[in-house]
């Protein structure tokens, strides 16, 4: 036996279920976006980055991680540039932490370098000067051409 009324009986399979289609659908619009940035929108996967630098600044921060690092240019002259990572978390599991990424730090970077062509780019892999190398780019369409780098960073000699 029903506790509703049989006016609202009659009513609840003609009127509660599209009302409760129109809420579950104005919940699943309303839930956060999971789009993202193409690696092709902003990257050229035709031109390659092989960076050896100085680290000046690591941002880890969401969506994407950011290591800027001071890289010498054909004339000698000190050239900032800025790369893109991965997540924070990601690269958290991949066993990179911010405490690696302190300035001073040398590091090689290989990546794709950005269309506008100026200095950024996205990093595939990072070596930092003790050795280690680790994986570091988020993006699910960047390809993975990119050789990992096998050479540690030297000192604070750099070249591009």
């Amino acid at each position: 036996m029903s506790i509703l009324p049989e006016k609202l009986r009659r009513r609840s399979s003609r009127y509660w279920l599209p009302v409760a289609t129109v809420l579950g659908l104005l919940a699943v619009a309303s839930s956060p976006a999971s789009a993202h940035h193409a690696f092709a929108a902003e990257y050229d996967a035709n031109m390659h980055l092989d960076l050896i630098g100085v680290i000046t600044k690591a941002r880890w921060t969401n969506p994407h991680s950011w290591l800027y690092f001071d890289v010498r240019d054909a004339s000698g002259k000190l050239v900032n540039w800025g790369v893109e990572f991965g997540a924070p978390n990601a690269l958290s599991g991949r066993g990179l932490t911010k405490a690696d990424l302190q300035p001073g730090t040398a590091v090689h970077i290989v990546g794709y370098r950005s269309k506008s062509g100026l200095n950024y780019g996205y990093a595939v892999a990072i070596t930092l000067g003790d050795g280690r190398t680790f994986r570091v780019g988020g993006a699910q369409d960047a390809p993975t051409a990119a050789v990992v780098p096998s050479r540690p960073p030297a000192g604070g000699i750099v070249s591009n």
